[in-house]
Formats: structure tokens, C-alpha cells, sequence
């Protein structure tokens, strides 16, 4: 039974990765016009609003931006909502995500790999506020699981008593 649940994380993971790649990369970018973003020879508009500075994009939709509601909603919750699920499945797929700093770091690694594909590729634009929103999203995907684990164990503990 075990073997089956972590197969079939393993899937989900996969799709939900394949996914969060579609939403992430080619997002604006026709899937006919992908292969020339990897051979260089993409003449079309490139992405250069690229933000280097922590906070710049965070601070422009919450307080700056004259735009609507919705767009800064899909923005800011979009990027944490979308790594929700990866701070859920790894604990479940392997002991050593149990720990919050090992789901922190592979998180953060993630999406670190989508930005930098996205700046060298140009299939959108590097912003480390999405390494941000991105990283706290894996954190919030992770609580419930920690939680439920802790649950577990002191159920465990307090039956093991009486």
C-alpha cells in the first residue's frame, strides 16, 4: 500500500510540476514558438522588465499599482497559492521534507529555477518577489502537513500511555 501512495505522489508531483511549468514558462509564448526561445533565434518581443530588488513588485501591487483588484490578486496570491501544492507533496513523498528548512530550501530552489529559465530563455521576466511569494507559498503548503503530523504523533504518544 505504501508503495502504490508514493507512486501515486510521484505522479501527482509530476503533473503538478508539468503544470506549474505551462503557468510559469509558456505562459505567453505559443507552444510552436518554444523551440526558438531554446536555440536563441526568438525575434518577437523579448521580457526586459526584469526586478532585482526584494520587495519593489510586492510594494508596487499592494500600495502603488492603479490597476484592478483582480490583476493584483492573481499576481501576489497567484505565486503563493501555485507553490502550495509542492510544500504539501514533498513531505508526504520523503521523510527528509518533514523539516521545515529542507521544504524552505527546495522551495526556494524551484522557483529559483523558473526564474532564471524564464531571464536566460526570455519566456518572461526574472523578479525575486516571485522568489519570494513562491517560497512563502511552499511554506503555507507545508503547515497543514506538519500539522496533521504532529496530530499523529501525539495521538501516537498519548496511546502508547495508556
Amino acid at each position: 500500500m505504501k508503495l502504490i501512495f508514493k507512486i501515486t505522489l510521484i505522479l501527482i508531483l509530476c503533473l503538478y510540476l508539468a503544470i506549474l511549468s505551462k503557468l510559469i514558462l509558456f505562459k505567453y509564448i505559443p507552444l510552436s514558438e518554444i523551440i526558438n526561445h531554446f536555440n536563441f533565434t526568438y525575434d518577437e518581443y523579448h521580457w526586459r522588465s526584469n526586478n532585482f530588488v526584494p520587495f519593489k513588485t510586492i510594494n508596487f501591487y499592494l500600495f502603488l499599482a492603479d490597476i484592478n483588484l483582480n490583476i493584483r490578486i492573481e499576481n501576489l496570491a497567484g505565486n503563493i497559492i501555485g507553490f502550495m501544492p509542492f510544500g504539501f507533496i514533498l513531505p508526504l513523498l520523503a521523510k527528509k521534507f518533514q523539516k521545515l528548512s529542507a521544504v524552505i530550501i527546495s522551495t526556494f530552489c524551484l522557483s529559483l529555477t523558473f526564474e532564471l529559465l524564464q531571464l536566460i530563455f526570455e519566456f518572461g521576466s526574472f523578479d525575486v518577489d516571485d522568489l519570494i511569494l513562491n517560497t512563502v507559498g511552499g511554506i503555507l503548503g507545508y503547515l497543514p502537513i506538519k500539522l496533521v503530523f504532529l496530530f499523529t504523533q501525539m495521538k501516537t504518544k498519548n496511546m502508547n500511555v495508556a
